[in-house]
């Protein structure tokens, strides 16, 4: 059942891609790409990274649709047609995933219980946990204890990128120039 959800997840994750690469009215791709970003943090779930999901669902859907959106508000409604069309990028892309794909081969199986990352440091966390911070979810116990600072680290980012999208909307740098413009 989880390969069937996690595929459905990939392929609308592709399908969403393809769809914001075609539309050209800038709303729906930012509706578009805010709908890729929390298809993006589910499959993050699915993986069991629970911290990695909240912070894409946070910032990816959430953070950088506002920016977007108080861009458009600013800027045109629709993309302008360019006037030729390049096959460049389209090469670049499709030879980036090549080599994106071909860096994958060597790659362990998914969730592996004999690839090297479950051999280090992994046994360790889940024998240790429970005795050293008696916390029964290790991932939650790796997040607030063993990597504590890390979090932090990651909360501070998500917490500066929400503070700095309402002061973009809330027009704090364009209120002097009004007060100048009302004295003149």
């Amino acid at each position: 059942m989880e390969l069937v959800l996690t595929s459905l997840l990939f392929f609308a994750l592709v399908a969403t891609a393809i769809a914001i690469a075609l539309v050209r009215r800038l709303f729906a791709v930012v509706m578009l790409a805010g709908v890729f970003s929390l298809l993006a943090a589910m499959l993050f779930v699915l993986m069991d990274a629970v911290d990695v999901a909240f912070t894409e669902a946070a910032v990816g859907a959430g953070i950088s649709t506002v920016l977007m959106l108080g861009t458009i508000a600013l800027t045109a409604r629709s993309e302008k047609q360019p006037a030729s069309y390049s096959l460049v990028p389209l090469v670049i892309v499709v030879l980036t995933g090549l080599v994106l794909i071909y860096g994958t081969l060597d790659m362990p199986n998914f969730g592996s219980p004999d690839a090297p990352v479950q051999q280090h440091v992994g046994p360790d966390y889940i024998r240790k946990t429970p005795e050293d911070i008696h916390v029964p979810n290790v991932v939650t116990a790796v997040l607030a204890s063993y990597r504590g600072y890390d979090t932090l680290g990651e909360v501070t980012v998500v917490f500066t990128a929400g503070l700095g999208v309402i002061l973009l909307i809330s027009g704090l740098g364009r209120r002097p120039r009004r007060r100048k413009r009302e004295e003149d």
